[in-house]
């Protein structure tokens, strides 16, 4: 364990972008793979990396993270220095919510500087992939750095979504731009720039003083990636760039930004693959999370007949966990989640069902996200007309994903007129 390293994760942001899956929860709580939540990766990276010491800052509607912190993540010991801490806004500082990754760590300065770290990482809860974090934080103390940056090449058209760096032959950053419309490419890539990863590794100290001197800035945006670094590089301090260490064990490396439901479905649906480019099932880099009390997941009646009219409990290309019962309904290519129930003569196809979702007799479900506690009436046909899924007000994506909210009301699959909310 490296005990002088305190490792932070910002899990604050409100993920506008995977409305209406966020009403209810923080982005990072928001279920993944059907057994997980975004932010297990993330946390499941630190315990492999050997970083036993974790805060959680968290902001908006987190208490379903919080939640699942406590119940999935409370096996470390306190005794031994370990843990998994959750840090909700506090306005030790002043009233204001955290106005920037930077004002985040800045407004719980006490509680970093209370543990005595040498180096503190810095995580985001929202990201899906697999990292070593202990080869970076000895990189950065090979270059003898003041603040390393996890990189990994991106299409260069995505510039206007990352901070965007150049970096010498030794990997030192010259420049650094946050979210820029148009940028350089990587010399020798013309059609690749190399964005931030959002992964930062400071020394301590440096870190507080940076901190302090940011807050004094009224105009400041008190943000790591629009104010900390450039003022690093004007001021000449050693800015290396760590390039992404894959620990997916596949032919391509793997990271996911979920931010958008369209990417959120995609990243999803692809661990349905008979090769999934994520690899969930290797035991040298395991992925922790809640595992449910529930009985295995059940598959009942076998009459024959054509697709439709078949009273046929199966699932094929599909993951389907912990206490889901197919009854007589017919899955192919969905991720059913914990106690999800599809009833007889039932047809769900390339979908995600969140946690105890009642699929009626005679449905037809079709490229949808439903979240959980949604019982569907029987003979409800979803994701089939998209204009009249939107007129009973759920949400239809670019990618033609309709999305149907926590808790919906079973009365909404029967409203055609119903204007969009």
């Amino acid at each position: 364990m490296r005990r002088k390293v305190l490792t932070v994760i910002l899990a604050g942001g409100k993920g506008t972008r995977l409305e209406p899956l966020v009403r209810d929860r923080a982005k990072p709580a928001v279920p993944f793979g059907g057994l997980y939540r975004i932010i297990d990766f993330t946390l499941s990276n630190c315990i492999n990396s050997g970083l036993l010491k974790v805060l959680v800052v968290t902001q908006f509607k987190s208490r379903s993270l919080d939640r699942h912190i406590r119940l999935g993540w409370n096996f470390l010991s306190p005794e031994l220095g370990e843990g998994i801490e959750v840090l909700p806004p506090q306005q030790r500082i002043d009233e204001n919510w955290y106005k920037g990754t930077a004002d985040a760590l800045y407004q719980n300065i006490y509680s970093l500087e209370k543990d005595d770290p040498d180096q503190i990482l810095i995580l985001g809860g929202d990201h899906i992939y697999k990292m070593n974090y202990a080869h970076m934080l000895d990189y950065h103390s090979e270059q003898k750095a003041d603040l390393t940056i996890g990189c990994i090449p991106i299409p260069i058209e995505e510039s206007d979504q990352f901070g965007i760096m150049e970096v010498d032959p030794d990997n030192r950053v010259s420049a650094f731009k946050e979210k820029p419309k148009t940028c350089d490419p990587m010399p020798g890539h013309a059609h690749l720039a190399l964005g931030s990863m959002g992964i930062y590794v400071f020394n301590a100290r440096t870190m507080y003083e940076l901190l302090c001197e940011d807050a004094a800035k009224a105009n400041s945006g008190h943000d790591f990636g629009k104010d900390i670094i450039p003022m690093m590089l004007a001021s000449g301090m050693r800015v290396f760039a760590h390039p992404f260490q894959d620990q997916n064990r596949k032919s391509m490396a793997y990271w996911r930004d979920v931010g958008t439901l369209d990417a959120f479905y995609q990243a999803n649906l692809d661990l349905v693959a008979v090769d999934p480019e994520l690899n969930l099932y290797d035991d040298q880099w395991p992925v922790r999370t809640v595992q449910p009390q529930a009985p295995p997941p059940k598959f009942v009646h076998a009459a024959e007949g054509p697709p439709g009219l078949a009273r046929r409990g199966e699932a094929l290309d599909s993951l389907v966990c912990q206490g889901t019962i197919v009854s007589g309904g017919s899955v192919r290519r969905s991720i059913l989640s914990p106690s999800v129930r599809v009833n007889s003569y039932a047809i769900v196809e390339d979908s995600i069902l969140f946690e105890r979702v009642d699929v009626g007799r005679y449905s037809r479900i079709r490229k949808a996200i439903i979240d959980k506690d949604v019982k569907i009436p029987p003979y409800t046909v979803l994701g089939y007309d998209l204009d009249f899924d939107r007129r009973r007000g759920f949400t239809v994506t670019e990618g033609g994903v309709v999305v149907v909210p926590k808790s919906e009301p079973p009365e909404t699959f029967q409203a055609p007129n119903r204007l969009p909310s």
